[in-house]
């Protein structure tokens, strides 16, 4: 892996000699199956199915699963891992993190053994990539308010709703969706669904969105129109618990954008100082003005502060012990830090810095979409405000 900018000693567990092997097994299929393609993912607006295949084949799919069920049997320091590899390499879009290390324990943690077995296995070798429908046209971050049902039909659900803003949402054929089963119980009507797209009829996708950034990450609407799915498709076979899964599950998912936002911090600040040090105007490097010099120090600075809290939240998550507050903390914090020091390194790049070619312009519009999803950084300050 490339140098770090940062002077920050490394944590216990990433010291570990397991997962340093593993790391350099990730960093070199990035580099040598995904990077060559990153423009053409960008162009054509996903990761082509064949290429999860690999993945999978590599052992990065399910990384965190448990070997009982198909997956490589490793914890959450392989995500990191992965998380790490993926900024560093910049093979930005391809959702590997959201299959595993948000929705995959989803199944893991809460389903049946039946669908565990029946699922996990094929999450693990690339045959079901995941995605999870949890936004919708008219909410975002208020869950409690979904319109999407799954009502009693016989021996199964039908499933009516639309979903919006779906990462995955061109390739996924297993979509854990969020629908009401109980419209007049509010939160305790929530239930989570399990859509496989390749055995039912109603089911259709939209256009891949047109985003900002995240370019080669499809980002779709899903559309369920009198959707029939069997009774098994019921995640945990219990109704009523979705929104608690949810919130169980959420303090990890805000924690990993927390992650791959130091992680893309530290790649832009490589860049930035890589670019100053051959750049000259005016008869000298852009390093040796002073304002670059003072630029560079407050971004290594707040990146350094960043990259150690980051640390401590995965420790945290380790031991089980990372609440919603501080997960929160690292999602806002972390993205907005991206954001301002992306931002910064695209002004000590110059007029090249707007050309989409650049890896920082990239990561400049790639980056803003961090304070939004995952519930947008006002929804954390709310969460954070109620430990006061």
């Amino acid at each position: 892996m490339q140098a770090s900018p940062l002077d920050v000693q490394q944590p216990d567990w990433r010291r570990e000699e397991e997962i340093t092997i593993f790391s350099d097994a990730v960093g070199q299929f990035f580099e040598r199956e995904c990077a060559p393609h990153t423009e053409e993912w960008r162009a054509q607006g996903f990761v082509p199915r064949e290429m999860w295949k690999k993945a999978g084949e590599a052992g990065l799919l399910c990384a965190s699963t448990d070997e009982e069920y198909g997956g490589a049997g490793g914890d959450f320091r392989h995500e990191a891992a992965i998380i790490e590899q993926q900024q560093w390499k910049g093979v930005d879009g391809f959702g590997i993190t959201l299959h595993n290390g948000i929705i995959a324990p989803y199944l893991e943690h809460y389903g049946t053994e039946e669908q565990k077995r029946k699922y996990l296995p094929k999450c693990a070798s690339g045959d079901k990539i995941l995605a999870i429908a949890m936004t919708e046209p008219g909410t975002g971050s208020d869950l409690q308010n979904i319109r999407t049902t799954a009502k009693k039909d016989g021996n199964g659900y039908v499933i009516n709703g639309q979903k919006t803003f779906i990462s995955n949402g061109q390739t996924a054929n297993l979509i854990v969706v969020v629908a009401k089963t109980d419209p007049d119980k509010g939160a305790k009507g929530v239930s989570l669904m399990l859509v496989d797209t390749d055995e039912v009829d109603g089911f259709s996708r939209g256009r891949n969105l047109d985003k900002v950034g995240q370019h080669a990450a499809d980002t779709s609407e899903l559309f369920f129109n009198d959707v029939k799915v069997p009774a098994d498709a019921l995640l945990g076979g219990e109704e009523g618990q979705g929104f608690i899964q949810l919130m169980q599950q959420l303090p990890q998912e805000r924690h990993i954008i927390g992650l791959q936002g130091i992680g893309m911090i530290e790649r832009a600040l490589h860049e930035t100082i890589e670019y100053v040090k051959q750049r000259t105007a005016f008869g000298q490097r852009l390093l040796d003005f002073q304002n670059t010099q003072f630029k560079l120090a407050e971004a290594k600075t707040e990146a350094t502060v960043a990259r150690i809290f980051a640390d401590k939240c995965t420790e945290l998550l380790l031991k089980g012990e990372l609440d919603p507050a501080t997960a929160s903390m690292s999602k806002y914090w972390i993205s907005d830090l991206q954001g301002k020091i992306i931002d910064e390194c695209v002004q000590l790049h110059g007029g090249y810095g707007y050309m989409d070619e650049y890896p920082i312009a990239q990561m400049w519009a790639d980056a803003r979409v961090q304070r939004i999803y995952g519930g947008s950084n006002e929804i954390m300050k709310v969460l954070i405000s109620r430990t006061l």
